[in-house]
């Protein structure tokens, strides 16, 4: 686990990947696979950065096993063993609330840390199982410290990095943990997911810091960043705000959310597989609209 300032930057581009459900995940699959179809392959970051949907595509697309096409191919194929979730009206209003009534994004954690660790849901080696499912045979650390993961405690609502092990110089290090673990506490969506449990600590989904976490990219020369969710609030930074943070200090920036056929497709429908396939079409419609401001980025 490193640490959660992002002044660590020494590289030159930097891929984020922000938080949205299986079917933001697909759709960030879309746009990916179509920047590369409009020949801007960012696959090749010196650091990616993943929160919740995120973590499973920076996993895989790190892994170097399997190529965008194939990624995007996946995401159309419709299936998946996983059902689709949706909250009832009173977990809703708990998320209403907490955002509402905290201040940062710490205290906005441990509000749905405390609803994460009341709820009930499948158990953790069920939920484990899903993801490691999910990433297929993948099951190491991409080389170099290039990919990381993002996490809450749900008892601090402090932000945590992992990123293999192999720096640990973070409050509270905590050596290495397992890629499938990872990506399973970044995942862990607050009501939908049990909390996972890695050294001692509970940690839930990583798009409750923020939806995109692109403050880890800070020290990185160029960045791309791609949020299936653009909202932000007084707690919670919006992906637009962490990017115009980066560029203050000097970076180029490129930020890509969904437009309107995304959003449409997307709706309140975040955690329905089945509708995966319309959303990574969606993103590799919008991806032609962006691929030249992010080619004038990724390249310099």
């Amino acid at each position: 686990m490193s640490d959660t300032t992002g002044g660590t930057g020494n590289g030159r581009t930097a891929l984020v990947l922000g938080a949205g459900g299986l079917v933001g995940a697909a759709w960030e699959t879309g746009v990916l696979h179509g920047l590369a179809e409009a020949g801007v392959d960012l696959s090749d970051a010196d650091l990616v950065v993943g929160s919740s949907a995120g973590a499973v595509v920076g996993a895989l697309l790190t892994s170097g096993t399997t190529s965008l096409a194939e990624l995007y191919a996946r995401r159309l194929d419709g299936a998946d063993d996983e059902p689709a979730v949706r909250f009832g009206a009173g977990t809703l209003l708990r998320y209403t609330l907490a955002v509402l009534t905290s201040r940062t994004p710490e205290a906005y954690g441990r509000k749905l840390g405390r609803l994460a660790l009341r709820a009930r849901t499948v158990d953790e080696a069920t939920r484990r199982a899903a993801v490691a499912r999910r990433l297929g045979d993948l099951a190491d650390w991409p080389g170099g410290g290039r990919l990381r993961l993002t996490a809450v405690d749900a008892e601090t609502g402090a932000l945590g990095v992992f990123d293999g092990g192999r720096e640990g110089h973070g409050e509270g290090g905590l050596g290495e943990v397992g890629l499938v673990d990872a990506v399973t506490a970044s995942c862990a969506i607050p009501g939908a997911w049990p909390p996972a449990s890695l050294a001692g600590r509970r940690w839930i989904d990583g798009g409750i810091h923020s939806t995109a976490n692109a403050h880890l990219a800070a020290g990185w020369e160029r960045v791309v960043v791609v949020a299936p969710s653009a909202l932000g609030s007084r707690a919670v930074r919006s992906p637009a705000r962490q990017a115009a943070d980066l560029a203050a200090a000097g970076a180029r920036v490129e930020v890509i959310t969904p437009d309107a056929d995304a959003k449409a497709v997307i709706g309140a429908r975040a955690l329905d597989p089945a509708r995966q396939g319309a959303a990574a079409r969606a993103g590799r419609a919008q991806a032609a609209a962006h691929a030249k401001a992010v080619a004038a980025v990724w390249r310099g």
